[in-house]
């Protein structure tokens, strides 16, 4: 499997357009990397590629990617983008895949629903972009040979859908993982997770390699920095430090980890910080916009 980063931040990118935090003036000013709203494509043979998540930065994503470069007038190498929930950050994206170029969209029948439920989401149409409805813990085939399969993952319903009471470890189609096998290697890709359960460790534990929610270092990291008033559990997002944090619950599992959808006030993104050096020390890679991983 061949992987690559089309977007490593979270929500808003890197730097955020209404952010002044030490992470995006630094970006602004070229002295860290950039980087684009999460989505991650994958491939067995370069030609044929499944995106999975359609960030809002996908038409400057792809632009940026020659092997997502059309091979013809009219043409692209995606026969399909897979929906891991329905925030903004990863279907406002489709909006910019409108142009009547066949793919496969692929959702659970929840997350097809928030596209069905807004009928702006029509402009895709559906006539050259069927969508297909997926269950969870059922196997499919994403490409040709790749099997995929989506499972649950403690999540909570998109931003716009919140009503006066959120609940935040919701187990069911609105928030799931992707699983994906080659025959040979398997890789997990959950770039939104609030909790790292015993069932969740469970599931991982024939990775050979692991893209997991880097949203926050610190569960009042957007508090301390004054850029908002939510914990990370509280937007649907577990930590990477501290005891119940990624970094300690994952730390059994032999996989090659990366931490992507990572926002803009989070430490990692400086890369002489002792945050970026303490994830290096544990195993883990911090995503990039561009990065190519293959397993």
């Amino acid at each position: 499997m061949r992987f690559l980063v089309l977007g490593a931040a979270a929500g808003g990118g890197l730097p955020q357009w209404n952010c002044g935090c030490p992470n995006c003036r630094d970006a602004r000013s070229g002295k860290i990397a950039s980087a684009s709203q999460s989505s991650l494509a994958v491939s067995l043979d370069g030609n044929a590629w499944a995106v999975l998540n359609a960030s809002p930065d996908i038409r400057a994503q792809l632009t940026a990617c020659p092997s997502m470069h059309p091979r013809e007038l009219r043409d692209t190498p995606i026969a399909s983008v897979l929906l891991t929930n329905g925030d903004i950050d990863h279907i406002a994206g489709l909006l910019s895949l409108r142009e009547q170029t066949p793919f496969t969209l692929i959702a659970t029948s929840e997350i097809l629903g928030v596209l069905s439920e807004n009928r702006v989401f029509d402009a895709v149409s559906a006539e050259m972009v069927p969508r297909e409805r997926i269950m969870l813990e059922r196997a499919f085939q994403l490409l040709p040979g790749l099997e995929a399969e989506v499972f649950p993952v403690p999540g909570k319903v998109p931003l716009f859908m919140e009503g006066e009471e959120v609940q935040t470890d919701l187990v069911g189609e609105q928030t799931v993982g992707v699983r994906l096998s080659d025959g040979d290697k398997v890789a997990y890709y959950i770039p939104g997770c609030a909790d790292a359960t015993d069932d969740l460790l469970a599931t991982l534990a024939d990775a050979d390699q692991i893209f997991f929610d880097g949203t926050l270092w610190s569960d009042d990291e957007m508090i301390r920095s004054g850029t908002g008033v939510k914990t990370g559990r509280r937007m649907g997002h577990i930590s990477i430090s501290g005891p119940d944090g990624s970094i300690a619950r994952l730390a059994g599992l032999k996989a090659n980890k990366t931490f992507i959808h990572i926002n803009n006030t989070n430490p990692v993104w400086q890369p002489d910080s002792p945050e970026r050096a303490y994830v290096h020390a544990h195993g883990w890679t911090v995503a990039a916009d561009g990065m190519e991983i293959a397993t």
